[in-house]
């Protein structure tokens, strides 16, 4: 019989897990991250640079997307002259172009003074056209600033 009360007596093991650790952890991340969020949308004016790179050698001459500084679009083909035109008709342009030949290649030339939204919506309508290989047309020989 003292056996039996004897191992009555005995603890009985938790299966519960310990969340204090894990909650201090989480707190500290929590304050972590409301520190450094308001300094990760800190925003800097930068002035884009023109390049000193040479220019790739290539047979084939590529399509100019040109926008001027009032955001308007042109294109101009390897042999011809600037055609002007919206959004919606440099993609349909383009698409045609792409259809034709995959490898085509196409830079976008834009004014010192063009608002940038308006250089990445060139850059779009090229991705939508499903253009592969778009480049950023510099002034050679110009001085990094």
């Amino acid at each position: 019989m003292s056996l039996s009360s004897a191992r009555r007596k005995r603890r009985k093991l938790k299966s519960e897990i310990n969340v204090v650790p894990y909650i201090d952890v989480m707190l500290v991340l929590l304050i972590i991250f409301m520190v450094t969020a308001p300094l990760l949308t800190l925003s800097i004016d930068v002035e884009l640079p023109s390049s000193n790179a040479k220019a790739l050698e290539s047979k084939q001459d590529p399509i100019v997307v040109t926008v001027d500084s009032r955001g308007q679009m042109a294109l101009q083909l390897p042999e011809g002259k600037p055609e002007a035109m919206d959004r919606a008709a440099l993609q349909a342009q383009m698409a045609a172009l792409v259809s034709q030949d995959k490898d085509v290649r196409v830079v976008v030339a834009a004014d010192r003074s063009v608002p940038y939204e308006k250089v990445i919506d060139a850059m779009d309508a090229l991705k939508r056209a499903k253009v592969e290989k778009v480049g950023l047309l510099t002034d050679a020989g110009g001085n990094a600033r």
